[in-house]
């Protein structure tokens, strides 16, 4: 998700900082500030696949919930080009996962939001046009970023959103995903937000990747600020919102080896914001996550890697089960 859009006044890059709120995120996960250390050395050898050098996609700049940056390479999971051209088939319905058996998350519902749309790009005017998000208007949706190689964010978020579900069903959870390749375009923002509150969801997390300038690197975990304005109320969420968001930020942490964003967050890998339909029309926990930057060679390197993603995925999955264990 780039930070750059009509809608959206991009924040000033920020040297990092190891500030209070940094040393609190430590405290709270034992062990963020070794992953922190890992991360320094990670590079182009940190596993998976590489980010080759061919001319760049255009910059993303989101007015929605996200970036707007067609990509027109489509590859595989390990960055490599795809001969695969069919488009999905369109349905109008979240994907399901088979109905929870046991384990220790049975009785929960989770739902995963994975950003973007593979195909958007082939429906400009149904993504342009505009949906209320309580505090104003905004696109339906965007096309996301991608790596300069051509790995989009779609494709990505997809991925982790597969490898998280059969995480959490082993563990008992009834899974949701907002769309799983199974639709032509979309869902629109504001429908991925009702598809969380119709599921009564226990847990809701939308999956990104950022598009932001080279060498600003590592995640950061988004929390709906409080906001009161027309059909978005996220009072009564925000609390277990940063919850939710906090016990991501530390396993994401520990499972990656991956630091906190080095330009927004000030170092605590956390950043709340009130311009994102999915978060202000959320009646149930939900945050967002921006796993790395594509566009940084480094972070591209372990977003192409389906190791990593692994990585990223239990992470993910594991802040998860910690916020629903309390």
């Amino acid at each position: 998700m780039s930070y750059v859009g009509p809608d959206f006044e991009p924040p000033r890059p920020r040297r990092s900082r190891r500030g209070p709120l940094t040393v609190a995120l430590a405290a709270l996960v034992p062990g963020a500030l070794a992953g922190y250390l890992v991360w320094q050395t990670v590079g182009d050898d940190s596993g998976g696949g590489s980010d080759r050098a061919v001319s760049p996609a255009s910059s993303s700049a989101p007015g929605s919930d996200s970036p707007s940056a067609p990509a027109s390479a489509s590859t595989t999971d390990d960055g490599k080009p795809s001969t695969s051209s069919a488009p999905p088939s369109p349905s109008s319905s979240p994907s399901s996962s088979k109905p929870a058996a046991s384990g220790s998350l049975k009785g929960k519902v989770i739902v995963i939001d994975p950003g973007h749309n593979p195909d958007n790009f082939r429906h400009a005017s149904e993504i342009n046009r505009k949906v209320n998000i309580g505090t104003n208007w905004k696109e339906c949706d965007t096309t996301g970023t991608s790596t300069n190689a051509g790995y989009t964010e779609a494709r990505f978020t997809l991925d982790v959103a597969h490898r998280m579900r059969a995480i959490l069903e082993k563990q008992g959870a009834t899974v949701k995903l907002t769309q799983d390749g199974d639709r032509s375009f979309g869902p629109c923002v504001d429908e991925r937000a009702r598809i969380g509150n119709a599921a009564h969801a226990d847990a809701v997390v939308s999956l990104h990747a950022d598009g932001s300038a080279a060498g600003n690197r590592g995640f950061h975990v988004i929390l709906p600020a409080s906001v009161h304005a027309g059909a978005a109320d996220t009072r009564p969420i925000v609390s277990a919102s940063r919850d939710l968001g906090e016990h991501i930020a530390g396993l994401f942490v520990r499972e990656t080896g991956s630091a906190p964003s080095n330009y927004v967050g000030d170092g605590t890998g956390l950043v709340v914001r009130k311009d994102l339909g999915g978060l202000n029309l959320s009646t149930v926990p939900k945050v967002f996550i921006e796993c790395g930057n594509m566009r940084d060679t480094k972070d591209a390197a372990l977003l192409t890697s389906g190791a990593w993603r692994e990585k990223a995925a239990r992470g993910i999955s594991e802040g998860i089960v910690g916020f629903l264990h309390g």
